[in-house]
């Protein structure tokens, strides 16, 4: 009989320790996810916003708000679709979900378009010229005609009104007029010399 009572105690008593570890285990899990949950600011979240368009100053008061720093990346092509110095792109997207004191990467709209290259378009066909002209960024006037033996040869470039060598820089988009040839050979224009004698005997 002692021997049954002794092993019907240490039963209990060892149910209780167990019950005693599972209650520690618990305890134990529970401040752990609290304490991460503190370091982390788990479920804690901020939303970007939309930056599209709006200038750097206008930025930096928004991000400053929400907690959120941000940094300019290198600027992108011009867009006249928005203003000069605003933002054209950011990253993260608007509407993500981000932590505190992200960083929001900017691409920035310059100021205006950059100058581009003249090509080397002269004595070239008008088809080959205003494809290279174009592919640059450059766009097409006016063409004229003028008499010259080389049909459809691109002769001159004009910007506003005034002649352009190949090298020279101008803005990208700027209208550049082509002067070529019509087929036809250069009259002569110089006067046919008179005899001074019969200068003399009028």
């Amino acid at each position: 009989m002692a021997f049954k009572e002794f092993i019907k105690k240490s039963g209990r008593i060892l149910l209780w320790q167990l019950a005693l570890a599972m209650v520690a285990l618990v305890v134990i899990v529970w401040g752990a996810l609290q304490l991460l949950n503190f370091y982390t600011d788990h479920g804690k979240f901020i939303v970007v916003p939309n930056l599209a368009k709006k200038s750097l100053t206008e930025v930096q008061m928004l991000l400053e708000e929400q907690n959120l720093r941000w940094e300019v990346l290198d600027s992108t092509e011009y867009n006249p679709k928005y203003p000069p110095l605003a933002v054209i792109s950011q990253s993260p997207e608007p509407n993500e979900r981000v932590k505190e004191n992200r960083k929001i990467y900017l691409n920035i709209n310059p100021k205006g378009y950059h100058k581009v290259t003249v090509p080397k378009v002269i004595q070239v066909t008008r088809r080959s010229a205003e494809a290279t002209l174009q592919s640059v960024g450059l766009t097409i006037g006016t063409i004229t005609y003028v008499d010259d033996i080389g049909k459809d040869m691109v002769l001159e470039l004009l910007y506003d009104g005034k002649p352009v060598q190949p090298g020279d820089k101008l803005i990208k988009t700027s209208r550049i007029d082509l002067v070529c040839g019509n087929g036809l050979e250069i009259r002569d224009t110089i006067p046919t010399e008179i005899p001074i004698e019969e200068l003399i005997g009028q």
